[in-house]
Order: C-alpha cells, then sequence, then structure tokens
C-alpha cells in the first residue's frame, strides 16, 4: 500500500453574533436625563416629583434588571452558538476521520487481498513445479531422447539414418551371424562418428561394406574401431579399412574370434583396453571394459558429445545376446551396473542392433534383470 501523509483537519472559529456586545449605557443615560428634568420642575410638587422620582428610580431598577437579564441570555445564547459550531466542526472532524480509516482500511483490504493471490500463484507455481519435478524422478524413462533420430522401434530395415546434431550416422545392414553351430539372421548397426575436421570414425563395421563406404563419403577414415570380435562387429573391417587406409583397433583377447573369421594374414593394428582412451580429431574417446558376452567386449564412450556405443553388451530395454545365447550373464550385469551405468543419466546408448536409449532409462530397468 502507498505511504499516506498524515492529515490535519483546522478548526473553523465561530462568528460574532449581531448585537452580541450591547451593555445598559444606553439605559443609564436615560435615567439621568429624566432625573435632570424631575429637578427643575416647581417645588410645589416636590411631595408629588418625590414620589415620582421615587416610582422613576423603581422603575430605573427594573429596567437595569431588565438589561442584566438581556445581556445574560445573550452571553448564554452566544455559549450555545459556540457550542453548537464546535458540535459542527467535531461532527465534521469525525466524519473526515471515518472516511480517511475508511479509505485506508480499503487500501489495507485491497493489498491483503492482492497479497493472497500473490500467494496463491507463487502456491500454484510451486506445486506445478513439484509436479513436474516428481514426474521427471517418477519416469526417468522418459530421459531416452524421444526426438533421438535412432530411437525408432525395433529392428527395423537396412538403411541410413542420420547424420544427427552430434554428426553421428546410422548405417544398419542384414547378415546372418553363425555361433555355437547356430544360424541367425541379424540386422546390425554401424556407426560413423564426424570428427569435426573432415574425418570420422567408423565402429563396429557390419555386413555391408559399400553402404558404410557409401556414407563416408569422402570424409577420411581416421579409425576402424571394433567391440568385441563377433562377425557383425568386425564382417566388413578390413573391407572398410583398406579402402580408407585406417586403423583397427580391438581388445587382444578378441584375436581368437577374429582369426577364425578373417584369418591370421591381417591382424589388427591396435590392442584397445578398458581404461585407456585416444585423440582423433577434435575428439577424446575413453575405452570401457565391459566383459560378460564375450572376454575382451569394449565400449566407446565420447563424452563431449554425450554417447557411448555399447556393442552388444547393453540393449534397449534388456542386456545383448549373442544369437540367442547368454555367455557370462553375471560378468555382464557387472559391466553394465559398473561401468556403463555410472556415466551421466541423459547419456545415449548406441548399441550393435535396434534402437538408441539412455543411462537413465537403462538404469530404471537394471533391478529386473538381476
Amino acid at each position: 500500500m502507498d505511504e499516506r501523509s498524515d492529515t490535519v483537519f483546522w478548526k473553523r472559529k465561530s462568528k460574532k453574533q449581531d448585537g452580541q456586545e450591547a451593555t445598559g449605557s444606553a439605559a443609564e443615560g436615560a435615567v439621568d436625563t429624566q432625573e435632570e428634568v424631575e429637578e427643575e420642575t416647581d417645588s410645589e410638587e416636590t411631595g408629588a416629583t418625590a414620589g415620582a422620582a421615587k416610582d422613576e428610580k423603581a422603575a430605573e431598577g427594573d429596567k437595569d434588571a431588565k438589561a442584566e437579564k438581556s445581556e445574560k441570555d445573550q452571553k448564554a445564547e452566544k455559549d450555545d452558538s459556540d457550542d453548537a459550531a464546535k458540535a459542527d466542526e467535531d461532527a465534521d472532524t469525525d466524519a473526515e476521520g471515518t472516511d480517511e480509516s475508511a479509505d485506508e482500511d480499503a487500501d489495507t483490504a485491497e493489498d491483503t487481498e492482492a497479497a493472497d493471490e500473490s500467494e496463491e500463484s507463487d502456491d500454484a507455481k510451486a506445486d506445478a513445479k513439484d509436479e513436474a519435478d516428481a514426474e521427471s524422478d517418477d519416469e526417468p524413462a522418459k530421459a531416452a531422447a524421444t526426438d533421438d533420430v535412432f530411437g525408432d522401434e525395433g529392428l527395423g530395415e537396412p538403411g541410413v539414418t542420420g547424420p544427427d546434431s552430434s554428426g553421428i550416422t546410422r548405417v544398419r545392414s542384414e547378415g546372418v551371424f553363425e555361433f555355437d553351430g547356430t544360424k541367425h539372421e541379424v540386422v546390425s548397426n554401424t556407426w560413423i562418428v564426424d570428427t569435426g575436421d573432415d574425418g570420422v570414425i567408423v565402429i563396429d563395421p557390419a555386413h555391408d561394406a559399400e553402404a558404410i563406404l557409401k556414407a563416408v563419403g569422402d570424409r577420411e577414415i581416421y579409425l576402424v574401431a571394433c567391440t568385441n570380435g563377433y562377425s557383425p562387429h568386425i564382417e566388413s573391417a578390413i573391407k572398410v579399412a583398406e579402402e580408407g587406409d585406417a586403423d583397427i583397433a580391438l581388445h587382444p583377447r578378441e584375436m581368437r574370434i577374429w582369426r577364425r573369421f578373417h584369418g591370421a594374414e591381417h591382424r589388427p593394428e591396435i590392442e584397445v583396453e578398458g581404461e585407456g582412451s585416444f585423440e582423433i580429431g577434435d575428439l577424446r574417446v575413453d575405452v570401457i571394459a565391459l566383459p560378460g558376452t564375450s572376454p575382451g567386449s569394449v565400449g566407446y564412450y565420447i563424452s563431449s558429445l554425450g554417447v557411448v556405443f555399447s556393442g552388444d553388451t547393453l540393449r534397449r530395454g534388456e542386456p545383448g545376446k549373442v544369437g540367442d545365447s547368454v555367455i557370462d550373464y553375471s560378468k555382464q550385469l557387472a559391466s553394465i551396473g559398473e561401468a556403463l551405468l555410472s556415466l551421466p543419466g541423459d547419456t545415449r546408448v548406441l548399441p550393435d542392433q535396434g534402437p538408441s536409449t539412455t543411462i537413465a532409462a537403462e538404469n530404471a530397468n537394471f533391478d529386473s534383470w538381476v
């Protein structure tokens, strides 16, 4: 409420009554003149004059008494008039004070109402925020980037998706994966990561070398990085690397599986292990050990892009399998829980098959896998 200045009520003075200050001097002058006239009369009329003078004196006394009474009556009337004027002034003052008090009360009421409305508005905003926070906390799976171009459901059809805003392109290709005497038809993901200087990293080159090289285009291939030695992760590695004159990176414990598919003539140039890292172009790539589906399985984490390439260790909504088989489930869960789920919740998980997910979304699923 605005500050109000103190209000001063000025009292009005009462007006003077007409004839209010009249005295008995005029009556006294009239009596003196009468006495002088009576003293000049004949001595014979002395007795009568004396009697008349006596009567006149009595009359004079009556006149004086009347004059005095008149003066008292006038004074009383004056006092009554002053009292009435003062009462009027007091009534005006009280009325003005009442009006002022009423105005102040109205202002106070308006301010109180405005404060209440503001408080209610603040409470409503706080409640809305709490509800939004609660909804966010209760549904961590919503952290999965719904706008992620790689977040499509199912295994999908072969094709190329991207690049996305981080410069990542996905190439899906069909192939046959034979494991433990059983053949499996699969659709596998190959990831092409732009390094920011006209170069790329190719991760898990799968079944179609031509589709991969077409997606790379005129850019230079700096590295072909494999998450393990199974064919969906290495099948096109040699063709892609030779075309781009690039090195191949693989964990040393995957060499036996590699030789079964590619023979011993062409060995990977770079042996990667957990806790290692390398810089390519503008990117730093950290190697995460993920044993479980295979002894030398690894993941590639690029913090600047907020992504981790998890291979077959973690897929959307489930731990990955090798064909239809679980190899070492305890180790695989340990790799997921200790290595992957310790990453920031908004980190995107880009697996070897199926759509992308996030660390937060899979954190919510982890307890159901144990």
